[in-house]
């Protein structure tokens, strides 16, 4: 199976400083979360907030959705965390 995100939903997580979305490798759930040090790459503010965040991870979705298939075929886990370097 490969793995597919028919869901647009994503969540803040201030604790672990990520936004959480998941994907789909047939009908078992992956979850995925992106670092807000990749999502605040692109933003100007000086302490962007919840809604920027979630806003920066809706402009990158494609971005961010093909990084995290890239990592799941390279290693398929229960969880993928991206970082900085997976979007080099």
């Amino acid at each position: 199976m490969t793995l597919s995100f028919p869901n647009n939903a994503r969540s803040y997580d201030e604790t672990h400083r990520r936004v959480r979305f998941a994907g789909y490798d047939g009908m078992f759930e992956v979850k995925c979360f992106v670092t807000l040090d990749v999502l605040a790459r692109g933003l100007s503010l000086i302490t962007p907030g919840e809604r920027e965040y979630l806003e920066a991870f809706d402009k990158m979705r494609p971005i961010i959705v093909d990084a995290a298939t890239r990592a799941y075929n390279s290693n398929p886990q229960g969880a993928i965390v991206l970082g900085v370097s997976n979007f080099r």
